[in-house]
Parts: C-alpha cells; structure tokens; sequence
C-alpha cells in the first residue's frame, strides 16, 4: 500500500494586534487591503527603519506564507495598500498593476487653486540627483510617460480639495505633476512645502478587476481632517 503524502496542518488563524486589525479595510482569502498610516514605508529600506513589512507576521493569519504588497505607496502617503495573501493572488496583482488595470483614486489638499474645475497633466518625469539634495523626480521631455487626470472637489482661501487618479505609476507622480502646475500638495517637503498634518495625499479608494473584484476605500486621517474639511469635506460623510 502505497502512502501519500500528509497534508499539511493548517497554521493556527491568530487575530493580529488590534492596532494593525483597525488598518485592514478588507479582508479576503486570497486579499488583503490596508489603510497604511502616513509616515510608514511600505518596504524596509537599506537603513532599517520601521516599515509595513514589520506588519506582515501579524497579517499571516493562518497562511503558509507571508502576505507581500503588490504595489508601492510613498512613505508619507496614507491609505490603501493591496497584499496578496497566496501565491496565484499576489501573481495575478503583479499582472493587473504592470498592465495599469488597477482603478486608482487619491484625494488631497493643494497649496493653490487650480483655474479649471477638471483636467489632465501629460508631463513625462525623470529621476535626478544631486549631492545637495539627493535624489527627487522632475518633469522633463527626456522622462518616462507618465499621465494624471484631475477634478476639483472644493475649495478654500488659496487651497483646493482634488481628486487625483494617475494613468500611469511613476514614483511621486501626484506629487511632481502638482507642484509643476503651481499648486503642490500641502505639506510636500520635497516639492512644495512642509505644513503641520503631514503631506496631506490620500489613497483614497481602489478597484480591481479580480474575480470577484476588489473594492477599498480609506477614510481621511485625522491629521488630515482639517484641510480637508476647510476645502468642503463633511466628516459627517466620510
């Protein structure tokens, strides 16, 4: 009689921590959408330094492998973060983002008023680096096509509530495209100009055509509350 192999044992469904439990917006078996914090890396960098993938045990719950994030968010970007929780699933991500098949939407505050109630930013960008500054992105013909479409959803005494949602995925493209219409994202260090509450972006919702599909939306920090609700945001409709 022939043996076959045992399968094998489940690893136990522990609950993570609550502070981490309050962060997941949606939880499937193959799926997991978190409301990243701002100021938390995505990935561990070459310094060390806390990061989401200190979460990741907490995050296992009852899987055979780490969860891993399937796209990037800057690390003062709060809001939702998508990890595959299996191996297929965290494939299937990997297709649906290189092929820009991922429905993006970010809210945030600029520093400026944009003339128009909607529009589109074409502006190719390219990474430089000085020994000055370090490194930064820059609109320049020569870049990398990247392409964001934009809508005004209030307004205030020189500042303006938008929703972003970039065409393509290059690194501090909301950011970069902003700042080089004449309205940065409040609190921008790198491209505008610190402000208390941070870098006040947003991602907001996210959508993608998985099978079911996955649909996340972040709600808007506190730290955030008050240039959002000065521009017309109701907390009371988060």
């Amino acid at each position: 009689m022939m043996r076959g192999r045992l399968p094998r044992p489940a690893a136990p469904r522990q609950a993570p921590p609550p502070a981490i439990a309050a962060r997941i917006l949606l939880l499937r078996d193959d799926v997991l959408v978190l409301d990243k914090p701002a100021g938390l890396a995505v990935h561990r960098g070459p310094r060390g330094g806390a990061s989401i993938e200190d979460w990741l045990p907490a995050l296992q719950m009852g899987k055979r492998h780490l969860p891993q994030p399937a796209h990037r968010l800057d690390t003062d970007t709060a809001g939702c973060l998508v990890l595959g929780r299996t191996k297929p699933a965290l494939a299937a991500l990997g297709r649906i983002f290189a092929a820009g098949q991922a429905d993006k939407t970010y809210w945030a505050v600029l520093r400026g008023v944009p003339d128009a109630d909607e529009g589109m930013i074409d502006a190719p960008l390219r990474k430089v680096s000085s020994a000055a500054r370090g490194w930064r992105m820059e609109v320049h013909p020569g870049g990398q096509p990247a392409v964001t479409r934009w809508r005004v959803l209030g307004r205030a005494a020189g500042m303006a509530w938008v929703e972003l949602r970039p065409e393509t995925g290059r690194t501090h493209q909301l950011r970069v495209h902003c700042a080089a219409q004449g309205w940065p994202i409040l609190g921008d260090p790198f491209y505008g100009q610190a402000a208390p509450g941070g870098l006040h972006l947003l991602a907001r919702a996210i959508a993608l055509p998985l099978d079911p599909p996955v649909a996340a939306v972040a709600p808007v920090p506190q730290a955030m509350a008050a240039a959002f609700g000065a521009c017309g945001w109701d907390a009371a409709r988060p």
